[in-house]
């Protein structure tokens, strides 16, 4: 199936519709409504389409993972929906720093994140304000997730969700006593083990406990080795008044990372495996020594392809430890009156190697090398409350709640010397040259109001509220002999109120409108992402009081179509993303340096326009089959130019970096006796990776497939399944993430993408006792 293909298959299932399609009996909308209330143990019971929402909602269900291997990243499952564009170069999802998701043309840590409602962060690959849904929760023991593809809910607890926000949930405890365990055996020595125990309900008491440990190899030489050991536990009691629940997660993983490629070098012949030196060492010496830190005529040589430093290093690799705790109340002290709470706590270290070729271990003696280690070291210590407090009163369904955090982050950069190829794969201590070393608190308050209420015989639903965040962000550099000090300094983010209103309109036999209309605000990025405050003393006194945070503005609207055999949905949107901040120097090289205006720091560079088109129509014509669709359309542009280096960068009018202006999905999912499969494809139109537009990938299609067969009741276990998934089935090879990007690349030097993976398979057994 091609571009083509998908897009006529989209154009049947809109064009074919027939009278007496939509003459049949629509869901109840009460029923929908108070489905959607119950929350995320009844995502499956709901429109996935987010019918009765005032706003673009799109749901994710557990019955929607069949297509994916086991253990795959719940961030990847999202990518069959409208106007999402996910990336990685694993079949998994799961490696953190090939991994990316836009939307609308907001790039990851501009939309927000949720996990049974406390807040991830801005999805940072160096992380400083939270961590991955796939090191917050085990794969398989999803419960749904709910995107809203342009205004969140106004109590969504994020400070980056200026182009949406997705709401991740855990599935409940069983309510009978059992167990589950799944092993899965894959490509490139791929192998996973889940177990789970639940203890079923014990008046009104239920949990369980989970645990996976999984290893892969790189598909890529040097196949270096990923694992991932991973523990989950949840327990919920259910009494008159209420439900307590209680999570834990601990997490601790060591992803081996990819080498980024330059078109430059697949035009030199690298290949789309193309990767890294290891385990050649003498190799990866050779060209270190030709490094102008490093250099050494006698010693210095590329091979194979190869023509300068940046085509490859030795090895590159993260490591991440977290735990995290919630715990949660919902309290109905009076009729119509439901409290909620919820407290949590996180911690995580990380650290992200690169076998840094050019930076010398040892330099000046016998031992002296041309390559050392850098590492960048990340900490997170934050403790967060929410609250919220909802009232029937008459028509109207009030709501109001706050949210607050304290967050202790540190990030430090450091080399360590080595004499020959060591393991990396643990956390390095004992650094021998010290970069820098900053301290983070960052404080975070929002609170929030809103009504709903009905009009017109509840045909019109109005959602109106305003919201007021405000993050400060304190940072010092820690004392000490550092080479490359950076700044002390505070940044405020904040609004006193941002209004949001929605309004839905019932048209009968399951049809409805809708608009909403949002204004947002994000908070700035702490130091493990970079941001303003991880510069030098002088670059952030050149910008203190200047600097404004990213805004945005969305209106929305559209329609939606439920019935018993099919859902439609088609919305429209305008985007007004302001205030946009880059990293740049506006001076001319030759006076780079030489005042504080001319010193590389952060500016506003002007605004964004975004509108575009999404579509969705999911067929349902009996209890064994259902065929899902979506399509995209989006044109997202810079409005203004901007200057970098002394000369004016023509940005205005291009299309924004790594943003697909076409996108189309089609899943076939066929269920029938013991059997089940599904066969997803989807199209990723045109990217560019360069701001000036000159460089970028046309459109590819690729291709995932799921089988399952269930034994039923087999020897020892209640229930036996087997399952055989496929990922990138016609082994397409293409650009995954955009990593890099550039004001223009004229030559294509620029380290830009990652490849993606291969076709791989996989087997699971699973279990149930």
């Amino acid at each position: 199936m091609s571009k083509t293909a998908l897009a006529a298959a989209l154009a049947l299932v809109f064009t074919t519709l027939t009278p007496e399609v939509f003459a049949d009996e629509a869901a109840t909308p009460a029923a929908a409504d108070a489905a959607a209330k119950d929350g995320a143990k009844n995502l499956d019971a709901v429109s996935v389409i987010g019918q009765g929402e005032t706003r673009q909602v799109q749901r994710v269900t557990t019955k929607d993972v069949a297509v994916l291997p086991p253990g795959t990243s719940i961030q990847k499952v999202l990518n069959r929906l409208p106007g999402v564009n996910v990336q990685s170069n694993d079949a998994f999802g799961a490696n953190e720093e090939s991994q990316s998701i836009s939307l609308r043309g907001f790039s990851t840590t501009r939309l927000g994140y949720t996990f049974d409602g406390l807040p991830l962060g801005d999805n940072a690959y160096g992380n400083y304000n939270g961590l991955n849904v796939s090191r917050a929760l085990i794969a398989e023991n999803f419960g749904g997730a709910e995107l809203a593809e342009g205004i969140g809910g106004l109590g969504t607890a994020s400070t980056s969700n200026l182009g949406g926000t997705i709401q991740y949930y855990s599935d409940d405890p069983a309510s009978t006593f059992g167990g589950r365990a799944a092993q899965t055996f894959g490509s490139d020595q791929n192998r996973r083990t889940y177990v789970r125990l639940d203890t079923g309900d014990y008046h009104g008491f239920s949990m369980y406990v989970s645990g996976i440990r999984a290893t892969a190899d790189m598909w890529a030489r040097p196949h270096s080795p990923t694992t991932t050991k991973q523990f989950n536990a949840k327990a919920v009691y259910d009494f008159g008044g209420g439900r307590i629940t209680g999570f834990v997660d601990t997490s601790r993983t060591s992803q081996a990372d990819y080498a980024y490629l330059s078109k430059s070098g697949m035009a030199r012949g690298l290949g789309w495996d193309w990767n890294l030196y290891a385990p050649d060492w003498n190799r990866a010496l050779a060209a270190a020594y030709c490094a102008p830190a490093t250099y050494n005529a006698a010693r210095c040589g590329f091979s194979g392809g190869v023509t300068n430093i940046d085509d490859a290093y030795y090895q590159s690799r993260a490591v991440r430890s977290d735990d995290l705790y919630y715990l949660a109340g919902d309290f109905y002290p009076a009729d119509g009156v439901t409290l909620h709470t919820q407290v949590y706590h996180h911690e995580n270290a990380g650290q992200g190697h690169w076998w840094s070729p050019g930076q010398a271990s040892y330099p000046g003696t016998a031992q002296a090398l041309p390559i050392s280690i850098r590492s960048t070291n990340y900490v997170i210590n934050r403790n967060g409350a929410i609250a919220s407090l909802a009232w029937e009163l008459g028509a109207h369904h009030l709501e109001g709640g706050v949210w607050y955090e304290n967050n202790h982050h540190n990030v430090q950069r450091n080399f360590y010397y080595i004499d020959g190829p060591v393991s990396d794969d643990k956390f390095l201590t004992g650094p021998d040259r010290l970069l820098f070393n900053q301290d983070y608190l960052i404080i975070t308050r929002q609170a929030y109001l809103q009504d709903s209420f009905k009009l017109f015989e509840d045909r019109l639903s109005v959602d109106v509220g305003v919201k007021s965040p405000h993050t400060t962000m304190t940072a010092h550099q820690l004392p000490g002999q550092y080479e490359a000090p950076v700044a002390n300094g505070r940044l405020d983010a904040g609004k006193a109120l941002l209004p949001q209103l929605g309004l839905g309109y019932r048209l009968g036999g399951g049809q409805e409108l809708f608009a909403s209309y949002a204004k947002n605000i994000a908070a700035f990025q702490g130091g493990g992402a970079g941001g303003p405050l991880l510069v030098t003393q002088a670059s952030f006194d050149a910008t203190r009081g200047k600097l404004k945070p990213e805004e945005s503005r969305t209106l929305e609207g559209g329609w939606r179509i439920v019935q018993p055999k099919f859902e439609a949905s088609a919305a429209v949107y305008d985007v007004k993303f302001d205030n946009r901040l880059l990293s740049l120097n506006p001076c001319p090289s030759i006076q780079a340096g030489t005042s504080p205006a001319c010193t590389t720091r952060f500016y506003n560079v002007g605004s964004v326009s975004s509108h575009g088109a999404e579509f969705t129509f999911i067929w349902k014509p009996d209890a064994h089959f259902q065929w899902y669709n979506s399509a995209s359309f989006n044109r997202a542009t810079y409005d203004d130019n901007y200057v970098q280096n002394g000369a004016v960068v023509p940005t205005r009018g291009k299309v924004t970096v790594d943003t697909p202006d076409k996108l189309f999905a089609s899943e076939l999912s066929w269920t029938y006796g013991p059997w089940n499969a599904s066969l997803r494809g989807k199209y990723t139109g045109r990217r560019y990776y360069t701001y000036t537009n000159d460089r970028g990938f046309g459109g590819y299609t690729s291709f995932d497939l799921g089988v399952g067969y269930d034994f039923g009741p087999a020897w020892f276990a209640k229930d036996l399944r087997a399952a055989l998934n496929v990922s990138n089935l016609t082994d397409k090879r293409y650009a995954s993430n955009l990593g890099a990007f550039a004001n223009t690349d004229p030559a294509g030097k620029q380290l830009a993408f990652h490849a993606s993976a291969p076709r791989q398979t996989f087997v699971t057994l699973e279990a149930k006792f």
